[in-house]
């Protein structure tokens, strides 16, 4: 099942369930015209009663049937609400048609009607139901009446006044829901709205904590842990390539041509690691001029001509708006291995970068090259 079908067959399946109460709710009425019929408290005959119960009956077998084949998914409102509930002031207005005395009982269900749609119904969807209702009753009586068999005239205006106010209520009443409905609406918009912006805010922070402001690349606290990350995957047999690397006389540019230039350095160092790195490799400022650079599942060659290349590219590279010449680096490197220690590993690789310097910098120094010395 899709992400998308996934919401609609649970839609479909509480639409159901609202369908089965309204059904049931028609079972219990049923069953109460029943009683009240064998009590002989209801003056309709059997026929007729048997005849609006069948109607009743093939009106739910449609609704039902277009429940379960989701063809109420083609409507409007695949609810149907307001079909079901003027379905059912149909069927009380015909219920009422043929009682007589019981009929002042049985104006309750109008009510019970209508609560089906006060929570879904909008408002001027219920008031026009609640106009049916009213105004068919009326008719009803109307017609009656010239008929000569309404039983009370004063009854049935009494009648009539008491569903006009108890529609009137649960028109006002339906019309509150739906305006608390919609401030709630509004504000759920509102929230979301400000939660999405402070989304956006920790995602901004969260670059700032974890990027080095003036080069753009990671900072040392990002970097320790996706290195210790990357470490915590490493599989047997594979190795990470781990290198501190460092701008070779970075005090005397400072210097020399103040500490604007010095950015400057800095920031094409940056860009020309970022360029000759692939997608996945990891640089990052460990602090001042020195960097570290992470390169997973690579072995001794392959890590040394990377840094031999990062190195020579340093070295052509034309900082903007300053004239700096002869820049250079120093590199010391180390492999690290399943369950390896990062602190361990950056110790083995400083040790090797101070024997880079001490050989006269501009070069690369690996730690196993000592190690197989």
């Amino acid at each position: 099942m899709s992400d998308l079908e996934a919401p609609s067959k649970s839609l479909q399946r509480l639409l159901l369930r609202r369908f089965s109460m309204a059904a049931a709710t028609y079972c219990l009425v049923a069953f109460l015209c029943t009683v009240a019929h064998l009590s002989d408290l209801v003056t309709a005959s059997l026929p007729a009663l048997l005849i609006l119960l069948g109607c009743v009956l093939a009106g739910q077998v449609v609704f039902f049937w277009l429940f379960i084949s989701e063809r109420n998914q083609h409507f409007d409102d695949p609810s149907l609400t307001e079909a079901q509930v003027l379905f059912g002031i149909t069927c009380q207005h015909a219920l009422l048609a043929i009682s007589a005395e019981e009929r002042g009982t049985f104006l309750v269900f109008y009510a019970l009607i209508l609560l089906f749609g006060v929570f879904q119904l909008r408002s001027v969807v219920f008031w026009r139901c609640t106009l049916y209702a009213l105004f068919g009753f009326i008719a009803l009586n109307l017609y009656q009446a010239y008929n000569f068999t309404l039983g009370s005239v004063s009854q049935a205006i009494l009648q009539v006044a008491t569903l006009a106010v108890v529609l009137l209520w649960l028109g006002l009443f339906a019309s509150y829901l739906q305006s608390m409905r919609q401030r709630m609406r509004q504000r759920r918009v509102a929230l979301q709205a400000h939660q999405d912006t402070l989304r956006g805010m920790m995602r901004q922070l969260e670059d700032l904590v974890a990027t080095d402001e003036l080069t753009g690349l990671c900072n040392r606290r990002n970097f320790i842990r996706l290195a210790t990350r990357e470490l915590k995957f490493l599989r047997h047999g594979r190795q990470h390539g781990l290198a501190l690397i460092d701008l070779d006389y970075f005090k005397r540019i400072n210097d020399a041509h103040g500490h604007a230039a010095g950015d400057r350095v800095l920031q094409t160092f940056a860009g020309v690691a970022q360029s000759c790195l692939r997608e996945g490799d990891i640089i990052a400022r460990y602090g001042g001029e020195e960097f570290v650079l992470l390169l997973p599942n690579t072995d001794a060659d392959q890590f040394t001509a990377c840094c031999e290349r990062l190195r020579e590219a340093f070295s052509n590279a034309e900082p903007v708006g300053v004239k700096i010449n002869n820049l250079s680096l120093s590199v010391g490197m180390t492999l690290l291995t399943a369950h390896d220690d990062l602190d361990d590993a950056l110790h083995r690789a400083d040790q090797a970068l101070y024997q880079a310097k001490r050989d006269g910098r501009n070069r690369c120094s690996a730690a196993w090259e000592d190690a197989d010395a």
